[in-house]
């Protein structure tokens, strides 16, 4: 392959349901030239042998090795072009031009990384999909000078990346403090809201704990002086539950929805509580829990946009 246009790291486990949807939705997109390199952690499933039906270079890395910085930093290592696009492997474009938007910011030569919207599937809890709305805008934000982002929808210059590969050693959010790093280059950020993906979860109530206490942990690591006390899970847990209800009332479906919400929020932040108070090394016991489990809205008013969706078939999900 000639120098790519961008090249695109898939970080995968276990995601035979959704790889060939993600795959099939880059080679639809606008732009064509592109790098595919999917990390698998150790998949047990069919996720290697399908993505291998598609031009994709692929990198393992064993199970007791992995931290999503470890395996971020294998796959970029592995791309040829200097923009690299990082996506999870259970997202999917929604436009033929979200390579184009994403890329779009570094035209810029301040911006080192690009981030964009995420909304959740038919599968996701009704509070999640709140959070994604509070998180990811409908309204762009073209020079963001605060280092919040989200390596499931994401791009970034791999000369930056040589300066300062991902941290490998935090137990997440690895994307938050690479851009802490960042700003302090003298770098900016950009949100770009038409970078649109469907981010798919359908995770356990058990799985919704891990995966706050796992963030908070790595927020704790990053952020040292911060606190999150007994009291704070309180306030947060009602005034969400509060907020979504009222929004779920809206939409005329708190009857079927409002047991969800109290669990959704009570896991995020009793989660969010316990990875506080949680220290110590990243341990294989620690990764199993996180990385490896047994087993494994009201309208926002978004203007619709002047393009076609990529048009998905059920034989991809």
């Amino acid at each position: 392959m000639s120098q790519p246009v961008c090249s695109i790291v898939i970080r995968a486990y276990n995601e035979e349901q959704h790889i060939a949807r993600l795959l099939t939705g880059i080679l639809e997109q606008t732009v064509k030239d592109v790098q595919i390199i999917l990390v698998d952690s150790g998949s047990q499933d069919d996720t290697v042998a399908i993505a291998s039906r598609f031009p994709v270079d692929i990198v393992h890395i064993q199970p007791q090795d992995f931290t999503f910085g470890k395996s971020l930093n294998l796959g970029i290592a592995a791309a040829k072009a200097e923009r690299v696009i990082l996506a999870s492997a259970h997202v999917y474009p929604v436009y033929p031009d979200w390579l184009e938007k994403l890329l779009e910011p570094f035209a810029d030569p301040q911006i080192g990384l690009s981030y964009g919207k995420q909304r959740g599937g038919e599968t996701s809890k009704y509070s999640e999909h709140q959070v994604f709305r509070s998180w990811f805008p409908d309204q762009s934000v073209p020079r963001q000078t605060h280092p919040f982002c989200n390596n499931a929808n994401a791009a970034i210059r791999r000369s930056l990346w040589q300066q300062h590969p991902y941290d490998e050693l935090l137990t997440g959010l690895e994307d938050l403090a690479w851009a802490r790093w960042l700003l302090t280059q003298g770098q900016l950020l950009a949100y770009t809201a038409e970078a649109e993906i469907i981010h798919v979860h359908n995770e356990t109530w058990r799985g919704i704990y891990n995966r706050y206490r796992r963030e908070s942990m790595a927020f704790k690591q990053i952020y040292p002086h911060e606190t999150f006390h007994f009291t704070d899970f309180i306030r947060l847990w009602v005034s969400n539950v509060w907020n979504d209800w009222r929004a779920a009332s809206g939409e005329h479906v708190l009857g079927k929805e409002w047991t969800n919400i109290v669990r959704f929020r009570a896991m995020q932040f009793w989660g969010t509580y316990q990875g506080y108070r949680r220290s110590g090394p990243l341990t294989w016991k620690l990764k199993q829990t996180f990385y490896y489990p047994a087993a494994s809205l009201e309208n926002s008013g978004t203007k619709p946009r002047n393009i076609e969706p990529i048009r998905y078939h059920e034989g991809h999900d």
